[in-house]
């Protein structure tokens, strides 16, 4: 295992090796083995690997959040002369697909905090793109509708969310998608909090 040394002062030098922190003073060497820390549940396990030796082109988090950064942003060049928002356009697709969601079940599907959902909701309400109503069953909760306007604004967004979304996956053949596809629904599986 190779030694890595973290601060030299004067004669001093600091360093750990796996499990063991080492201090020098060039006449004797000093370790102490860190132990793990087997009591506590959410204790995580140091990595085999380090980020460097992964490297970032293997490393999924930043390959996501690389293609996502990548493909809002050239959905937003497209969509700059509708005054559509990240947020916005988000809102819009998922009420498209899932009307009458609560502005909690809206934040999830968008990936947004509840603060920034509140703010576009009441924006968009301004614009006269969605509208709240009381639900049927307990009118202390809000459900969330797209309005015509809302609808059409979408309608006419869509093409290009659609044309980004295939120019991801331009030269990659139907079965490696479908396969990607499944992947990621394993994955947010894996990972979200919610059931939705």
């Amino acid at each position: 295992m190779k030694q890595r040394v973290l601060h030299r002062c004067g004669n001093i030098t600091l360093g750990v090796k796996g499990l063991e922190v080492w201090i020098s003073d060039r006449k004797q060497d000093y370790s102490l083995a860190m132990a793990k820390d087997q009591t506590d549940s959410n204790t995580i396990a140091r990595p085999a690997q380090t980020l460097g030796e992964i490297g970032l082109s293997q490393y999924a988090p930043y390959l996501m959040n690389r293609i996502m950064g990548r493909y809002n942003a050239n959905v937003q060049a497209t969509l700059r002369t509708q005054n559509l928002t990240t947020p916005k356009m988000r809102t819009l697709a998922i009420l498209t697909v899932v009307p009458g969601l609560t502005i909690n079940e809206l934040s999830v599907y968008a990936v947004t905090e509840q603060s920034t959902m509140s703010r576009t909701l009441e924006a968009m309400e301004q614009a006269g793109l969605v509208r709240r109503q009381a639900r049927d069953s307990d009118a202390r909760v809000r459900e969330i509708y797209l309005t015509d306007s809302g609808r059409a604004e979408f309608d006419a967004a869509w093409p290009a969310m659609y044309a980004r979304s295939e120019d991801m996956f331009t030269d990659i053949p139907d079965a490696e998608r479908a396969a990607f596809v499944s992947t990621l629904q394993k994955i947010l599986n894996n990972v979200r909090l919610h059931d939705i």
